[in-house]
């Protein structure tokens, strides 16, 4: 699991998912993202590791993060093209909140 960076060139939307699935030990992604206005599917233009930005660790206790996400906002599974559709939600299965 990696952290993506998304950006559809017919609307110009961007988002960031805690939820891009690659090959293991590679950047190569398996599903692709789906704009939530357009509907078209697309890879993360940009890929990296899920980690602290502040202690460069991907588990840790650090007070404050650089990266704002909502650990209370919904994974948006009818966007997602690993879950949607199915009963098993990305997020029931392997978190985000649980790494950093």
């Amino acid at each position: 699991q990696k952290y993506g960076y998304f950006h559809c060139k017919d609307c110009k939307t961007r988002w960031e998912s805690a939820y891009v699935w690659c090959i293991s030990g590679s950047n190569k992604v398996y599903f692709k993202q789906f704009c939530r206005k357009c509907q078209k599917g697309f890879n993360p233009y940009r890929v990296e590791a899920i980690q602290c930005q502040t202690c460069s660790k991907t588990r840790c206790s650090c007070p404050q993060k650089k990266r704002h996400i909502d650990l209370k906002r919904p994974h948006r599974q009818e966007l997602c093209g690993r879950c949607k559709g199915k009963r098993l939600s990305c997020d029931n299965t392997y978190s985000f909140k649980y790494i950093v």
